[in-house]
């Protein structure tokens, strides 16, 4: 008999498929590192303060990728550490899971003036370093987070709704990928925080965690 399911918790508070470097040949994670943090390859360096490489466990199983950085990650480096953050924080928490558990990034590395939405050329010139990210990482499974990003990766306009619940490929390396609702539009409809539970009950089981 499958064990039950844990109860709801209360939350608190396109990629091209042939993506390459170009400066670097296969660049290690110090490497690849350096090289975001160098990188002028769009505008969007001309207003960063600094460039939000990720956070996390670089052996994570679990990837999560956003879309881009906000204000506070640009300031300090770090992705989803506003109030967003705070809410992806607690929705890891609800599945037994911490920040050093995961690894955290974003499809561009700069954050985008005013945080309007990422440009498909921006995405497509930050693409190589996503995509190197993956192949060192190597996870079991991406978590997408919100429509943009999940469209973005998978390269689709299809509405998040229907992206929602199911187990997609990630063209450029072939890795499972979920997506679910970015924390940002759950804090402006907390009715929606039990769809996301159920993606986060889903992520869990893909992982092996609930059976």
């Amino acid at each position: 008999m499958k064990a039950p399911l844990p109860t709801e918790p209360v939350f608190e508070n396109p990629i091209p498929v042939e993506a390459t470097l170009n400066q670097t040949t296969d660049p290690d994670w110090s490497g690849l590192q350096t090289a975001v943090q160098a990188c002028t390859r769009c505008e969007l360096h001309q207003t960063r303060t600094q460039t939000v490489f990720g956070v996390g466990n670089p052996s994570a199983d679990l990837l999560i990728i956003g879309e881009a950085p906000g204000a506070d990650e640009d300031k300090q480096g770090e992705p989803f550490v506003g109030r967003a953050g705070q809410l992806l924080n607690a929705m890891l928490q609800a599945i037994q899971l911490t920040r050093g558990d995961v690894y955290i990034a974003n499809i561009l590395k700069c954050r985008p003036p005013n945080n309007r939405d990422p440009r498909p050329e921006e995405a497509a010139l930050c693409s190589a370093w996503l995509k190197r990210q993956i192949e060192l990482i190597q996870p079991k499974l991406i978590l997408a987070l919100g429509r943009i990003a999940g469209q973005r990766l998978l390269q689709v306009d299809t509405p998040l709704a229907k992206l929602r619940g199911a187990i997609h490929t990630l063209p450029m390396t072939q890795t499972p990928l979920i997506v679910t609702y970015h924390p940002a539009y759950l804090l402006r409809s907390p009715g929606e925080k039990r769809k996301a539970w159920e993606d986060l009950i889903f992520v869990k089981r893909t992982l092996g965690g609930y059976h």
